[in-house]
């Protein structure tokens, strides 16, 4: 089995380490912002104080001490420790590792803690190779991740684990770790209290990040020298915004849009759009979701909702990006002062869940087509009432399938065009009472 390098970085390394890995934590009391999860009797200190371990996983944003967590675990544990990459490892390593821990536990009475970096990226059959080692008591299995492993884990796996929430780190924490790593830098340099403050923001909540954006800005800094906010900006002019397309952050941004859109705020919807766009966001993929909203949320509220989201979509076609950008952001804003009505959405799912309970029953013979003799013999369209044939075009007659009762599934707002439409179904009902009553009488 290839020889994987360790988290504790025992290992012959470059004399220009990155600054991140010099200043890393070596101790509990070293890590910032994690209060919650390292407060003292928490359940994760008691595991490392007393060295009883059981599977867990570290989730939480970049940056924010979940392999440091797993390099003071193997510091300071008695039992055997070895890291896998979920980027490195293939199938037959994490087979060999686990029939190397069994014969531990049988010849040594000891356990091997297995730590995977990114164990998201492990699939379902790498995943599933730990299942019996985890229950027999072999391994100990100890994840990092950053995607919710409610989504990213097997169930089965998950449910042997403990999760362990990190947070981001807040502002506060984000300076003290740059205040701190300016003494591994070194060369007399020092940080005007502005540049300190945009580098805290730009960080946004990751240490890692943090980090290397000082030493970007440090990098080409002479000795003595007071690093001024203009220098900052400058140095990170080109830094790439924080977001990950197939991962978590991708639905929790189109999650804040389209409710922003929903609650009828287009300042805050403007933003998630920016946010996303900026990112590098499919537009097409933001067209499709806001062609959805617009019969979701918006509907026959006011049907030009759907009008402007189709043209939005034409426009993305025919200009392409960045052009397109102010083509969304006209649909993001009229979507989101439009009217609000989820009468639609409401209505089809009402009708999809008879549809699906009643979808054996036949269809009227008075409404079925007869474009053949023998359909017309046995029935088919026999006693149709052809609307155009009677006063104000309307003739009451069953639609629905003869076991099944007349249902309501459409019921308009009272918001923009569907005060209209509520008006149009009202003179229709109008004219099924005056027909069922003269029948009635005839």
């Amino acid at each position: 089995m290839p020889r994987q390098l360790s988290v504790t970085g025992t290992d012959d390394r470059p004399l220009d380490t990155p600054l991140a890995e010099r200043v890393r934590p070596q101790s509990l009391t070293e890590i910032f912002g994690q209060d919650k999860l390292l407060q003292p009797d928490s359940l994760l200190c008691r595991m490392i104080e007393t060295d009883t371990f059981s599977s867990c996983i570290f989730w939480g944003p970049p940056g924010t001490g979940k392999t440091t967590l797993a390099r003071i675990i193997e510091q300071r544990t008695q039992h055997a420790f070895h890291p896998l990459s979920a980027v490195l490892a293939k199938i037959a390593d994490v087979k060999a590792l686990m029939e190397e821990a069994r014969k531990r536990l049988f010849a040594e009475n000891r356990k091997t803690i297995v730590f995977i970096d990114e164990i998201h990226r492990f699939n379902k059959s790498q995943q599933d190779a730990f299942l019996p080692y985890v229950e027999s008591g072999a391994i100990v299995l100890i994840g990092a991740t950053t995607e919710n492993p409610s989504f990213e884990v097997i169930p089965a796996l998950l449910s042997r684990c403990h999760v362990f929430v990190l947070e981001p780190l807040a502002t506060p924490e984000i300076r003290r770790i740059l205040q701190r790593a300016m003494i591994f830098i070194g060369r007399d340099l020092s940080l005007a209290d502005d540049a300190l403050e945009f580098l805290t923001e730009q960080a946004g909540g990751d240490g890692r990040k943090a980090l290397n954006n000082l030493e970007m800005v440090c990098r080409n800094a002479y000795r003595g020298d007071t690093i001024d906010l203009e220098s900052v900006r400058q140095a990170l002019s080109h830094r790439s915004l924080f977001y990950d397309k197939g991962g978590e952050e991708h639905y929790n941004l189109i999650s804040a849009l389209h409710k922003s859109i929903r609650g009828s705020d287009p300042q805050a919807a403007l933003y998630w759009l920016a946010r996303m766009l900026e990112a590098g966001e499919e537009p097409m993929y933001l067209v499709r979701r806001l062609t959805r909203l617009a019969s979701e949320d918006v509907g026959l509220a006011d049907p030009q909702a759907l009008v402007q989201a189709i043209a939005a979509k034409d426009a993305v076609h025919f200009l392409g990006m960045p052009e397109a950008s102010n083509a969304l952001a006209q649909l993001v804003v009229y979507l989101a002062t439009a009217p609000k009505s989820n009468a639609l959405y409401n209505a089809y799912n009402q009708a999809k869940a008879d549809a699906v309970s009643t979808g054996h029953f036949r269809v009227p013979l008075h409404i079925r087509n007869a474009p053949t003799t023998l359909m017309k013999d046995l029935g088919y369209g026999r006693e149709y009432r052809y609307s155009h044939d009677f006063s104000n075009s309307y003739s009451y007659q069953r639609y629905f399938p003869e076991k099944m009762d007349e249902k309501t599934y459409y019921r308009p707002s009272v918001f923009g065009f569907e005060k209209e439409i509520r008006k149009r179904l009202d003179w229709w009902d109008n004219l099924r009472k005056k027909q069922m009553e003269q029948d009635e009488e005839g």
